[in-house]
């Protein structure tokens, strides 16, 4: 049976502040709660005018307090900026306080502009990519593992749990679900990020995948814009602001603006180059009924082999948005 998750970045709508979007998120992990989905990630992204989430461990523990059934996790901790052990204890604490329902999503991504990043990693010195390495000392200490030919014996990240929480590696292209499948760890395809090739970078992963102490088989997942309306027409008038707000964060445009609303993208002077890069963008996203998103989604399914599919929906209107999850979960079911 396919599992139905989500991805929810923490938009701002135009109109709207950063406090009221971080609000919808829980509002919606609340009605994914009672929705039935299995899932619900967060986001990592800094110095964003139009995304609210820049530190998933705190939303997280706010999300996991307001719900009851759900998997809260990050999607994902960009690593390459912290501490593998600070973040082993970050979740530790997290997977104490709420058993057998954390995730913790990684990624190699920097999460923002450059000037974020050297903020991020002031005082740090990297001569080398040192990712591989601290996916390595994440397991390590996620599991109580460190023995005495680690680099810091015996090391313990408390506090020492009897469960753990599950391990994901982000990724959309090769490189990361190499890793993954080196180190056995479950392995998420963004498709909503890079619309090409992703069924094959997820076919390589599980054929090469090696068991360890993090997965005994391997664990798949495919992340993609959704919309979902009463008819096709409704959800294409929907897509239309997330359309405009990729376009406009790929031409450097989003600013201090947010999300598009439909009256902005329906007024919006889209030229030929315009209208070629949403028609492109497209190859990332489902927009439909229902009977045209279930069509699509099982799909992808058959396509990636996986039975996990992660919902990435962004609408101005947070109702909008509630209403096509609880469309897409009807549908499957």
């Amino acid at each position: 049976m396919m599992k139905l998750s989500i991805l929810d970045q923490s938009p701002i709508p135009s109109g709207k502040n950063a406090s009221e979007a971080l609000m919808d998120t829980r509002r919606l992990a609340q009605a994914a709660d009672q929705l039935g989905y299995h899932r619900f990630w967060v986001s990592e992204h800094h110095y964003s005018p139009s995304l609210a989430g820049s530190s998933p461990e705190v939303l997280i523990s706010h999300l996991a307090a307001a719900t009851d059934r759900l998997r809260i996790g990050s999607g994902g901790v960009m690593l390459p900026h912290y501490s593998s052990y600070k973040v082993a204890e970050n979740f530790k604490v997290l997977e104490g306080l709420y058993p057998n329902r954390i995730d913790l999503g990684v990624g190699r991504a920097p999460g923002g502009m450059p000037l974020a990043t050297k903020a991020l990693q002031e005082g740090k010195r990297h001569q080398r990519d040192h990712y591989a390495e601290q996916l390595s000392d994440l397991m390590t200490y996620l599991h109580d593992q460190a023995d005495e030919q680690h680099r810091f014996p015996r090391l313990l990240a408390t506090p020492l749990l009897e469960t753990a929480p599950q391990m994901w590696l982000l990724g959309s292209s090769g490189g990361s679900a190499r890793l993954a499948a080196e180190r056995g760890i479950g392995y998420a395809f963004a498709q909503f990020i890079n619309g090409a090739g992703g069924a094959e970078v997820v076919h390589n992963y599980v054929r090469n995948f090696r068991p360890t102490v993090i997965n005994q088989t391997p664990h798949t997942l495919l992340a993609i814009f959704v919309i979902c309306a009463e008819t096709d027409a409704e959800a294409e008038r929907l897509a239309s602001s997330l359309d405009l707000s990729l376009l406009m964060l790929e031409k450097g445009m989003i600013g201090g603006r947010g999300i598009p609303s439909i009256e902005e993208a329906e007024k919006y002077p889209f030229t030929a180059m315009d209208r070629m890069i949403v028609e492109r963008n497209r190859s990332r996203m489902v927009v439909g009924s229902k009977t045209r998103v279930a069509e699509r989604l099982l799909q992808l399914s058959e396509e990636y082999s996986t039975d996990e599919l992660m919902l990435v929906t962004i609408t101005h209107d947070i109702e909008a948005k509630i209403y096509s999850y609880q469309l897409v979960a009807e549908a499957i079911a």
